[in-house]
């Protein structure tokens, strides 16, 4: 038996977050980022729908190829470089833009076959302490990179925001500035600003804005959902229920009985579960949508099953619609029931839910 479970991909929503990038970007060029299979959302499918953004962020080499490879012919910048030197040639190969962000990788181009040629984004370690040249060694690394025979055009500029999902954080404007304050001289495009930074600070715009999150109708920020950006959930994730059960007082619901029914009451099974990416961990009281109705949860998420409180729809029955997240249930206040990010519930879902595109 065929699941019920299914990812729908709103192609319209994208269009309208792309454009919701644009307004924000103010004459920036936009890079959507589609890594981990466009968060989610099918990174081909995405990337056809986005074709109007000026280039794409991946994070691994095997993202640039499979879009190469579907045909896709705007700028490809791996995110996170390349590791040896066979990554290297077929991201010359294949036009991909590289990200340098350590000295192996720098030494990797200066040792580059001949004739060789890539364009190259040096990243700076404003703050974040993750990847890129802090400011100490940052001025000599880029004077290295310009120098390589291998790069192609001017070095481009990068760092990359940490407290972007705080809009009152003092740590993005202190990164900011010493972004600008380690570029300033040099001639080169410029890349500040994720999500959070394109719609939270100006100042972070710069030549290209990053927006990945933003572009799947989500909000960057810890405190408020995409509907409150202007933005239009990408992904709605749905099921059906498979049964409807009376019971009493008393009777406990799923795995552990962690559930306790206060009164005699209708539980609803849908045909969702870890197994397909909802998070286990959502506790009694989240919220899903039964026919557009909102019930919570109730007891132990299991691999392939939910339990419903259906009292708030009494008339609830099999093969009824059952919204997890998306279409009028953002995905942000179910990831904040189950203590995560609504990124890990978007790029989790599982190889066994069906994906259907609409373009309503």
């Amino acid at each position: 038996m065929t699941r019920p479970a299914r990812a729908l991909i709103d192609l319209k929503a994208l269009r309208h977050n792309l454009s919701r990038a644009r307004e924000a970007a103010s004459g920036a060029k936009i890079m959507a980022v589609v890594k981990a299979n466009a968060y989610g959302h099918g990174l081909l499918t995405v990337a056809r729908t986005l074709a109007q953004a000026d280039a794409f962020g991946v994070a691994r080499l095997d993202e640039g190829l499979a879009l190469r490879a579907a045909g896709v012919q705007a700028p490809i910048v791996m995110l996170s470089g390349v590791e040896s030197i066979q990554e290297l040639e077929q991201a010359r190969d294949q036009r991909l833009d590289i990200v340098v962000h350590s000295e192996h990788q720098i030494a990797m181009l200066e040792g580059a076959p001949p004739g060789t040629r890539l364009k190259a984004w040096l990243k700076l370690d404003s703050g974040m302490h993750r990847l890129g040249f802090p400011p100490t060694v940052f001025a000599r690394k880029y004077i290295r990179l310009s120098e390589c025979a291998a790069v192609i055009d001017t070095v481009a500029l990068m760092t990359h925001l940490a407290d972007a999902d705080l809009p009152r954080s003092k740590r993005v404007a202190e990164q900011i500035a010493v972004f600008e304050a380690n570029t300033r001289g040099i001639s080169a495009e410029r890349s500040i600003a994720n999500s959070g930074g394109l719609l939270g600070w100006t100042e972070a715009r710069a030549d290209w804005v990053r927006p990945g999150i933003m572009l799947y109708g989500i909000s960057p920020f810890a405190d408020d959902t995409g509907t409150d950006q202007g933005l239009v959930p990408a992904m709605t994730l749905e099921t059906r229920l498979i049964a409807v059960n009376q019971v009493e007082r008393g009777d406990r619901i799923g795995y552990g009985g962690t559930y306790i029914c206060d009164q005699s009451m209708p539980i609803g099974v849908a045909a969702i579960g870890y197994g397909d990416g909802y998070p286990r961990h959502a506790p009694s009281g989240t919220p899903v949508l039964v026919e557009g109705l909102r019930c919570p949860l109730v007891g132990r998420v299991s691999m392939d099953l939910i339990s419903i409180d259906l009292r708030p729809n009494p008339k609830a029955k099999p093969g009824d619609r059952v919204v997890l997240w998306g279409e009028g249930l953002p995905a942000e206040e179910v990831a904040a029931q189950a203590g995560t990010i609504a990124y890990e519930l978007i790029t989790r879902i599982a190889p066994r839910v069906d994906y259907a595109e609409i373009d309503a």
